[in-house]
């Protein structure tokens, strides 16, 4: 009997009054605004305006989850399309069914179109983008936990996840590969965040290095599941899948280097020079605010001075005193010279 165990969560939904808060929807969100508000901090580090990552992310989300959904639907089909299934649950997707190869492809697409109508190059914000969307991988997978879906095979160990009785499951202990995955993202994403400050990666290579770590990853896992899937030569699907993406991220990695070698200087046209400017524009405010201080200083002593006080603080009755002393000398001096010319006048 195996006494310590990863319980399962007895429902995945929690009724707000009439809203229901559902556990995989939740944790996709969560992973989206994890995705945007680290990948704008890398985006301006690398000399992007603030708010453009979540201004192209209103392109990408989207055209993501559409993506993502398209390929569960397609890649298990029979789960919606084969006798005695509703074809209407494909498009219940807080049910869970993402397929990640989907949402990264058409969810590129939704990047491209953001992009340019920005001006903006997608590999620079793809590699800005790529440690969040492997954190949004790690969170997403909590999701599967709450919908008690994609497990691995049976196990006692100690971290071992307990199913409970439903459709298409049995209860027991399993493999949580939704850990396993979820651990392995937070890896990928700290690999990435290394080789990127160690390497100078640009022009794609920080996403392309994050593709090949996750596949690397993925293969392994997806070999412990146990949930219905489609084989291709003894393989599921996905892990073939993860395969040659992997070949494919890396192919790319090795060309790029040899054919756009560095890191661009320039992400965002404009944003530099927008910066510069208006650091200009803040000195220029900051030494009139200073030569104001100064002029109110002025005038301060001025009135401190008196009434009479000119603007360099002398009192104009100084001044007065001193004039008249360079015109006449002082007041007696004046006053004999007026009387000594009536007695010169008498002599003569």
């Amino acid at each position: 009997m195996n006494l310590a165990f990863i319980p399962s969560p007895s429902t995945g939904v929690i009724d707000l009054g009439p809203i229901p808060l559902r556990g995989y929807a939740f944790c996709i969100i969560i992973g989206v605004f994890v995705a945007v508000w680290f990948g704008n901090k890398r985006w301006v580090a690398r000399g992007g305006r603030s708010g453009t990552v979540a201004d192209i992310a209103v392109w990408a989300v989207p055209f993501g989850l559409v993506g993502g959904r398209l390929y569960h639907v397609i890649t298990d089909y029979q789960l919606y399309f084969s006798e005695g299934e509703n074809w209407v649950d494909a498009f219940k997707i807080w049910e869970g069914g993402l397929g990640i190869w989907g949402a990264i492809a058409l969810g590129a697409v939704g990047a491209w179109i953001g992009c340019r109508r920005r001006g903006i190059p997608l590999p620079a914000w793809a590699d800005a983008l790529a440690p969040g969307i492997a954190l949004a991988q790690a969170i997403g997978r909590w999701g599967n936990w709450f919908n008690q879906e994609l497990y691995g095979k049976p196990t006692d160990l100690p971290w071992a996840l307990k199913i409970s009785e439903g459709p298409n499951r049995v209860a027991g202990t399993y493999h949580p590969t939704f850990l396993y995955e979820s651990l392995w993202c937070v890896g990928v994403a700290l690999l990435v965040i290394w080789a990127d400050r160690r390497f100078k990666l640009g022009h794609g290579r920080v996403f392309a290095l994050y593709v090949a770590a996750y596949c690397a990853g993925r293969a392994w896992i997806e070999y412990m599941r146990v949930d219905e899937a489609h084989h291709v030569l003894g393989l599921r699907l996905n892990v073939w899948t993860a395969i040659i993406v992997f070949v494919l991220a890396v192919t790319y990695i090795v060309i790029s280097a040899k054919v756009r070698p560095g890191r661009e200087e320039i992400v965002e046209p404009g944003a530099t020079d927008t910066d510069a400017e208006g650091d200009a524009d803040a000195k220029d405010s900051d030494a009139k605010d200073s030569d104001a201080k100064d002029s109110d200083v002025k005038d301060a002593d001025a009135k401190d001075a008196g009434p009479g006080a000119t603007a360099d603080g002398t009192d104009a009755e100084t001044k007065a005193d001193a004039g008249s002393t360079d015109g006449t000398g002082d007041g007696e001096t004046g006053d004999t010279e007026k009387d000594g010319a009536p007695e010169a006048a008498k002599k003569l």
